[in-house]
């Protein structure tokens, strides 16, 4: 066998391979991220389009909904509906208008039936109208059958898919060609391990700084807001049917 060195490599590969030592820019569309750190990182230097990337997290809140943030407000301001399906606790709609998200393109669905949350991811997909879905899957009934066909039919999708998991999911093998552990970090950070990519493998987590939320929510209660600002009203293009509690992570 010749070395390693000795070994010319065509320049141009079928769209859908890659090499081992290189990112598979060539073979991914996406939307940025507008994290550069992140970018930096991912195929097609941002959020894949057409296909589905897994967000693992030990527990809701740990900032997943901020990681999105730019990504969100971007495709509202396009008029591009943004799917919410089975969120655990209800996003907070003043924060989301806070971040300039357009609620009136934001639709949440909430599915409590394992069943009909499957059926519904699936039924989603098949849809090509959608900005961006997300979509909150339970651990103990899906089964990697299932993911498979939420992949085969997100091929098909023009915006991008993001399947949240909970911390044991990282463990299990999944056809989504991305797939990220979120870990909480002080000082409102966020710490991104790339569990797997179309590309080589990265030790160490991204740490990324997540968006603040508008001055007017962090302020304590009963603390007077800054002269001349005025406090947010709730905003009422968010449909759904939902539980009573609250969330913006």
């Amino acid at each position: 066998m010749p070395p390693a060195s000795a070994v010319s490599f065509p320049k141009r590969i079928h769209q859908q391979l890659w090499r081992a030592d290189q990112l598979g820019h060539a073979t991914v569309a996406a939307h940025p991220s507008r994290f550069p750190e992140l970018d930096n990182q991912l195929p097609g230097g941002g959020w894949p389009l057409g296909m589905v990337t897994e967000l693992i997290a030990r527990n809701p809140g740990v900032g997943e909904l901020r990681l999105l943030i730019p990504m969100l407000r971007q495709l509202t301001l396009e008029r591009k509906v943004v799917i919410m399906l089975a969120p655990p606790l209800i996003p907070y709609a003043p924060a989301l208008a806070g971040f300039g998200i357009d609620l009136n393109y934001l639709i949440i669905i909430q599915a409590p039936n394992a069943a009909d949350r499957l059926w519904a991811v699936e039924q989603t997909l098949k849809s090509t109208s959608f900005g961006a879905l997300l979509a909150w899957l339970p651990q103990d009934r899906t089964r990697p059958e299932h993911l498979r066909r939420m992949q085969l039919a997100a091929q098909s999708s023009r915006g991008p898919v993001f399947l949240f998991r909970e911390l044991a999911a990282q463990f299990d093998s999944s056809p989504a060609p991305l797939r990220l552990l979120l870990l909480p970090r002080p000082e409102q950070r966020l710490a991104v391990q790339l569990l797997k990519r179309r590309g080589p493998l990265l030790a160490d987590p991204i740490l990324i700084q997540l968006p603040q939320p508008p001055l007017a929510l962090r302020l304590r209660m009963g603390q007077p807001a800054p002269a001349g600002r005025e406090q947010r009203q709730p905003m009422q293009g968010i449909h759904a049917h939902m539980e009573s509690t609250s969330m913006l992570s």
